[in-house]
């Protein structure tokens, strides 16, 4: 099966990217949920969402540039799989350098910063930080970028870093000053105005753009949730979609289905 693909720099990315919350046991619900979803994706369980993703045509994964994640892709890798990495940094394991190390070392085809790193350095007017980050990415030949939760981190972005893409979240659920790191079991705020900010803000920028969060965790019904991706993305843009098949088991292909279906009723209109 071929998903329709679009590039990140050289690198060719299918539209529909798999994302890495769910397997990391990130649920953005509660400490119940975010420990089911742990005990849940053992090593053979994430091979085996790799290898249904393959055979549905999504390429690319988004994951975490932790020794969980490393180890798993390694696994997959050398049994065939050839999903690609783009990692992200993580701040449990310390500086945005420091896991941008990981993917470099580990076999990423592309990197980027952590949303709450990138929110918490606004917060703290340091976000000059990033540069030297950036840089050691291109340094390794590899696409570089920044996530976040709020318009104000790409506008930044636009300015001051050269970056190949952005990660852009449909939603701003935590605020991030005191700690970069998500919270397990706090409050979550997905207000709709949130997320209109974002996709309004997506169509000025300069770069493609993966957008992510577009399900609210679990709060947004998928085809709603797919349709309105659908509209806002540009011809070059892709989606990030975390997926847990515990209790759908058939979520990816529907995902997938929804889509594709969604993207063709936004060109017939269009």
């Amino acid at each position: 099966m071929a998903l329709e693909k679009v590039k990140i720099a050289d690198l060719e990315v299918s539209r529909l990217i798999l994302g890495g919350n769910p397997i990391s046991g990130f649920s953005h619900q509660s400490t119940v949920a975010d420990d089911e979803m742990r005990h849940y994706f053992t090593a053979d369980r994430i091979k085996a969402l790799y290898r249904q993703a393959e055979r549905l045509g999504v390429n690319t994964h988004i994951g975490r540039a932790d020794h969980h994640v490393i180890r798993v892709l390694m696994e997959h890798w050398d049994q065939g799989g050839r999903m690609q990495w783009i990692a992200q940094t993580c701040p449990e394991i310390g500086s945005p350098q420091r896991g941008a190390l990981n993917g470099i070392n580990y076999g990423a085809k592309a990197v980027f910063i952590h949303g709450g790193q990138m929110d918490n350095m606004r917060i703290h007017g340091c976000l000059e930080q990033t540069i030297p980050v950036i840089n050691m990415i291109h340094d390794a030949a590899l696409p570089a970028g920044v996530a976040g939760h709020q318009p104000e981190i790409f506008q930044w972005a636009e300015e001051h870093l050269d970056c190949d893409f952005y990660m852009c979240s449909y939603y701003d659920p935590v605020e991030r000053g005191e700690s970069a790191e998500n919270q397990p079991g706090g409050d979550e705020r997905f207000a709709d105005a949130d997320r209109d900010r974002m996709t309004a803000a997506i169509q000025s920028l300069s770069k493609p753009v993966i957008h992510y969060k577009i399900m609210a965790c679990g709060r947004n019904d998928p085809k709603d949730a797919v349709r309105c991706a659908a509209r806002n993305m540009r011809p070059g843009d892709a989606v990030c979609v975390g997926i847990y098949p515990k209790h759908r088991p058939n979520e990816l292909e529907e995902d997938v289905r929804l889509f594709e279906e969604s993207l063709n009723a936004v060109r017939a209109r269009g």
